[in-house]
Order: structure tokens, then C-alpha cells, then sequence
């Protein structure tokens, strides 16, 4: 009975453990089955491609896509089965810096990987013309050439880019579409602009009513030395500075002519009277009136007891959330105010991706002409802000339409703590309805509406409406040659020394809502 139990191991074991036994079989479709987890884009250089073998190319073909979307250099072993010409390629990839360009850009990693393989796919065209080593020379040469003048451009354009929108859903040609449009010239444009506009860029970068932001709160008053003595207090002491011009006091004798009364000067259109009047004057006779000034000298008063002045700490202010930005694009803001305009549209979007916050655009023009885009970070959102960066302004001014919009859209949770920037010339007006709920919106919810007049004066529409108004003065410089005269175009230049014309010279014109800006 103990012998048969040795006998009967090695029968069973077949049996118990087929797994362990049987030999690993490759895929039917080896090597290529390595080709999807890769995008569409790079399988067809990655068969094709002549250097190396199947194997080993789809598999560094993976590893170079996964590191330059990291912005690094892939590793020298990921040579692609061919170690003599792939090392040359890959020191120059790194001497142009493409990684670094790539990082975070799917579509441009993908570009690079395939002119890769298509100029190690050349080397056997140059051959035996040229020797392998002269080949790997010269297709290196052509590859360093062709991204040289690419990456010049790349380099500032995707770094605006990337603050503009989420690049990891754009293919090559769409991204190549968008940096050789007119939208993206005027992107650009605008992107130069702000660079010259910094009080309006921190402007919109503190929109919104999300966070409490205690960067916003103004300096600090100096606090004086801790061994200083406080300043003492002042008493006023009165100094009255007889016949000296001043306060009326009553009627006297006098010779002075420029104090005399009316009744002693008539005397001297009567024949009689002016010798009267002559005698009067010798004698320091005439009536005049009396008159006394009085001096206010403030001096340090010892007596008086020091009182230290105690002021209350102000409310850290709010910022930082989402944006409604209402664009004027009527023919009134064509030309120079047309491109402010579309530069606090880059700069809205760049602020509310900087912070993932909401941005949402309605951009208006005559009545019923109101077109609603959200500027999101998606490749729609991206659209979006082509398509109102290439539009031309037009039409008359409706803005009552675009504000009942926004006072909608900020009575939803997602919009709650939004503030409204509105960009115009201030050329409109709104009905009281409007204004009405305006202003409930703003007791209720917070809502704060900012004003962007890109214009000489404001109005009492855009008074009415916004309770603080930024104003771009020298918005002429951003004139093109033709659109303004040279005096005209240099900066600082503007043709009044106030925006507040009305209230300067119409006061009682402006309706309570306007008022509380100059009181």
C-alpha cells in the first residue's frame, strides 16, 4: 500500500495543474496587438517605418509618446530597434527642446513622434547614394531643419494657448488650424495689448465673489514709531483783522474809494454833487462800508486731552469666481475700442482658467442680436473664444436684453457668487423695469457689476447700471494707421480732461442710481 502511493503522484499532476504546465501562447496578432492602447495617428509610421523590426518600434513607439507628453526625453534604450540612427534623432529632439513644448499637448507629442519616424523611414531613400552613417547624418539634418522654424512660432503661441483651454483633446490640424487663423492673429494681438493694460488685467483676475481675498485690501496707514509721542491735539485761535476785506460789519466814515457806498458814488454824475462829493473825500467824509477779516490759526493745544483715533478693521473683500462678461459689439465700439474689448475677453478667459473658475460671454449688439457662448476650457469653449476674437463689430446698442440675461443666470447656484463686467463705449440706456431688478439682484445676491468704458465720457445708462467704472483714457493708442490722426493716436492723449462730463455740468440731469457715483 505505501508503494503505490508514489506511482500515483505523477498521474494527477497532469491533471491538477494544467495552468502551471501549458505553455504561453503570443497573440494572433502579434506584435501588432501592441497598436491599441496608441492613438490612430501614429499607427500607421509606426508599421510602416522601415528601421528595426515590428516588435521592438511599436512598443518604443508607446514609450516616446508617454514621455514627451511628460515634457522629458524618453529613454536611450527606446531606440526602435534601430540603435545606430535613432540615438542622433533623439539628441536632437532634445536640443530643440520639442519636449518641453509638448508637455501637456497630446496632439503636438504625436506630431513630433510621427516626422520622427517618417525621417528614420528615409534613410534607406538616401541610400547607397550615401553611406548609412552619411544617411543618418543628413536625415537628422532635414529633421532638425523642418522643427526649427516650427518651433520658433510654437513656443510663444502654445504658451498662450495653454492659458486659454484644455489642449488634450485637439488633433494636430485642429491645433495647426487655430495658430494659422485670423482669430489666432488677433489672439495675439490682443495677448501684445494686455501686456500694456495692467490695471485692467488685475481687474478682471478679481472678479467674482467665491473667496475673500485679503491681497485687495488697500495699504496699511504708516503706524508711528512705538517711542514716538502721539501728535497733541490742535485748538483754533481766532484773529480778526480790522478793514481788512472781509465780513460786513456796518457803515462808517471813510476817504477809501473802493469801499464807498453807491449813494456817495452817484454824487459824481451831478454837477453840484461832485464838488460835495469832493469836499467829502478831503475830509474823509464819505459813507463806506465796514469790514473785517478774521485768520484760523490751528496751534498745539497742551491742555487738551490726546485721543488716539480707533478705526474699525475693514471686511476682507471678495473675489475670484465665476465671470459674465456682456460685450458691446455694436459699430460705435469698431476700431481701437473693438480691440480692448477683445483683449478683456483673453484676459477673462485666461483669469477664469488660471482658476478653474466659470466664464460665460454674451456678447450683444442691436435689438434681438445677443449670442451666448460659454468660454469653458474644453475644445468648444476654445471655439468659442476663436469665433469672438474673429468677429466683426456691427450694429446698433441693446443692452438691456444681455443684463436681464446675466441677473437670470446669477439667480442659479452655479452662477451665485459671479460678477457682471460689462465692456462698452457707454452709449446705451435701460428701461427702470430692468433696473429694478437690477438692483434687487444686488441687495438679494451680492451681485456686483463692473464697467469697462472704453470711451471719452460715461453716460448716465452705464452710471445707472455699474457700481464701479474703470476707465481706459488712452484707449487711442490702439488705433491703426488711418483710424486716427497722430496727436490722436499717442498715448495719454484724450480730447477732455474728465470722463464726468454731466455730473461736472449737468448735476441735477443725473437720476439717483447715477448720483451715488460722484457723492
Amino acid at each position: 500500500m505505501p508503494a503505490a502511493i508514489p506511482a500515483a503522484i505523477p498521474a494527477a499532476m497532469p491533471t491538477a495543474m494544467p495552468a502551471l504546465m501549458q505553455p504561453q501562447r503570443p497573440a494572433i496578432d502579434a506584435p501588432y496587438d501592441g497598436l491599441a492602447p496608441l492613438p490612430r495617428t501614429v499607427w500607421l509610421p509606426a508599421v510602416v517605418t522601415s528601421a528595426g523590426n515590428a516588435a521592438p518600434r511599436i512598443g518604443d513607439t508607446a514609450r516616446w509618446l508617454a514621455a514627451l507628453e511628460q515634457g522629458e526625453l524618453p529613454p536611450s534604450e527606446a531606440d526602435f530597434g534601430d540603435p545606430a540612427a535613432a540615438p542622433a534623432l533623439r539628441a536632437a529632439v532634445g536640443e530643440l527642446g520639442l519636449p518641453a513644448l509638448c508637455r501637456g499637448v497630446p496632439a503636438l507629442a504625436e506630431q513630433v513622434l510621427r516626422t520622427l519616424l517618417w525621417h528614420l523611414d528615409r534613410i534607406v531613400d538616401h541610400q547607397p547614394r550615401l553611406s548609412r552613417e552619411e544617411a543618418i547624418d543628413e536625415v537628422t539634418r532635414e529633421f532638425r531643419l523642418a522643427w526649427r522654424d516650427e518651433r520658433a512660432s510654437l513656443e510663444e503661441d502654445l504658451a498662450l494657448l495653454q492659458g486659454l483651454g484644455d489642449l488634450e483633446g485637439l488633433r494636430w490640424d485642429e491645433l495647426h488650424g487655430h495658430l494659422h487663423s485670423r482669430p489666432w492673429a488677433e489672439a495675439r494681438q490682443a495677448a501684445e495689448r494686455l501686456r500694456r493694460l495692467p490695471q485692467l488685467v488685475d481687474l478682471i483676475r478679481r472678479l467674482g465673489r467665491a473667496e475673500r481675498d485679503a491681497a485687495a485690501l488697500p495699504a496699511p496707514a504708516p503706524q508711528p514709531e512705538p517711542a514716538a509721542a502721539p501728535p497733541a491735539p490742535l485748538a483754533a485761535v481766532h484773529t480778526r483783522l480790522p478793514d481788512a476785506p472781509g465780513e460786513i460789519t456796518g457803515i462808517r466814515f471813510t476817504s477809501r474809494i473802493e469801499s464807498m457806498l453807491a449813494a456817495e458814488a452817484a454824487m459824481l454824475r451831478h454837477p453840484t454833487g461832485r464838488r460835495l462829493w469832493r469836499a467829502r473825500h478831503a475830509e474823509a467824509r464819505l459813507l463806506g462800508w465796514q469790514t473785517q477779516a478774521e485768520l484760523v490759526d490751528w496751534r498745539p493745544d497742551p491742555l487738551a486731552a490726546s485721543r488716539a483715533p480707533v478705526s474699525a478693521a475693514p471686511p476682507l473683500p471678495l473675489a475670484r469666481g465665476p465671470i459674465i462678461l456682456c460685450l458691446d459689439t455694436s459699430g460705435s465700439m469698431r476700431g481701437a475700442p473693438e480691440r480692448i474689448a477683445k483683449a478683456v475677453v483673453l484676459a477673462a478667459v485666461r483669469a477664469a482658467h488660471d482658476n478653474g473658475r466659470a466664464c460665460l460671454l454674451l456678447a450683444f449688439g442691436g435689438p434681438g442680436e445677443v449670442v451666448e457662448r460659454p468660454l469653458g476650457a474644453d475644445a468648444s469653449g476654445l471655439q468659442a473664444l476663436m469665433d469672438t476674437l474673429g468677429q466683426a463689430f456691427d450694429g446698433g446698442t441693446d443692452v438691456q436684453t444681455p443684463i436681464e440675461r446675466a441677473i437670470e443666470r446669477v439667480h442659479h447656484s452655479a452662477w451665485r457668487s459671479a460678477d457682471l463686467l460689462i465692456v462698452s463705449d457707454g452709449e446705451f440706456g435701460c428701461m427702470p423695469a430692468t433696473l429694478d431688478r437690477l438692483d434687487e439682484a444686488r441687495e438679494r445676491l451680492g451681485l456686483r457689476v463692473h464697467g469697462v468704458l472704453v470711451g471719452d465720457r460715461e453716460t448716465i445708462g452705464l452710471l445707472e447700471v455699474c457700481d464701479h467704472i474703470h476707465w481706459e483714457r488712452d484707449w487711442r493708442r490702439f488705433a491703426e494707421a488711418g483710424e486716427a490722426s497722430e496727436a490722436a493716436a499717442r498715448r495719454d492723449f484724450s480730447p477732455v480732461h474728465s470722463k464726468s462730463l454731466t455730473a461736472l455740468y449737468f448735476p441735477n440731469a443725473l437720476s439717483a442710481r447715477a448720483a451715488r457715483h460722484h457723492n
